[in-house]
């Protein structure tokens, strides 16, 4: 039997899953695990599951083991250094009169890589900012671009309704939303009425899209019993056609 494990990196993040061995972990639990850069600093998601090796084809990296205090430490160390780096790099940016916004900075575990978060309307030569960087934190240097809403995810924020952002609370991947949604729950077309803090059509317009399909279905009556005596000459089915 292998026991496995969901470990998430980021809140709201996906969930990978893990072979953890002798380990008993419950969730919440911090651990170290085994990921292709390196040691990764995560957390149990999901609780333990048994199964059966031959059910199971994909191969499962390890849980290295549970974090100690000094990997608390170390974490800790490394949020300091993200931080220097986002306020270092931010500075570099004026100065080279880059067109790109940065939003966030995250360390390996070990602090053998900074990886560089923006948005940017197109291409960005960062060439002279990636050497700036590797002369001042003498470690290897990523820039990653990424959608409007990928930024929201990982900043955070507070939505329309009072509650925090869908995307960076419980979210773990973005379907595709369309105005379509919006004309089928009967929502006003203002875009600033139905459009996110990204700027983007609100998520949350995909939570009730399948049970307003489904109403609207329902509703029809059939075509056997559309010629009953108490049926006012279809004009219910013209309202559903509205919808």
């Amino acid at each position: 039997m292998i026991k496995i494990v969901g470990i998430r990196f980021k809140p709201a993040g996906k969930i990978y899953d893990f072979n953890c061995g002798a380990y008993v972990l419950k969730v919440g639990d911090p651990v170290l695990v085994e990921t292709e850069h390196g040691l990764g600093y995560g957390t149990v998601a999901t609780e333990l599951e048994a199964v059966e090796p031959d059910t199971y084809r994909q191969p499962l990296k390890k849980v290295y083991r549970p974090a100690t205090d000094e990997d608390r430490q170390q974490r800790e160390a490394n949020m300091e250094t993200e931080a220097e780096a986002h306020t270092y790099c931010r500075e570099c940016i004026v100065s080279l009169g880059l067109e790109m916004n940065l939003f966030a900075v995250e360390s390996n575990f070990d602090g053998s890589k900074l990886t560089f978060f923006f948005t940017a309307d197109g291409r960005i030569d960062f060439r002279k900012l990636v050497k700036l960087l590797v002369k001042q934190f003498r470690t290897k240097i990523e820039m990653r671009q990424v959608g409007i809403r990928n930024q929201a995810k990982m900043c955070g924020g507070i939505g329309r309704c009072g509650r925090q952002l869908c995307c960076s609370s419980f979210m773990t991947k973005f379907d595709p939303v369309t105005i379509k949604m919006a004309k089928k729950q009967g929502l006003s077309l203002n875009p600033t009425k139905i459009s996110g803090v990204c700027g983007r059509l609100m998520c949350c317009l995909i939570f009730e899209h399948n049970m307003y399909d489904r109403n609207a279905r329902s509703e029809k009556p059939p075509a056997a019993e559309s010629n009953r005596p108490d049926d006012n000459d279809g004009s219910v089915d013209g309202v559903d056609d509205q919808i």
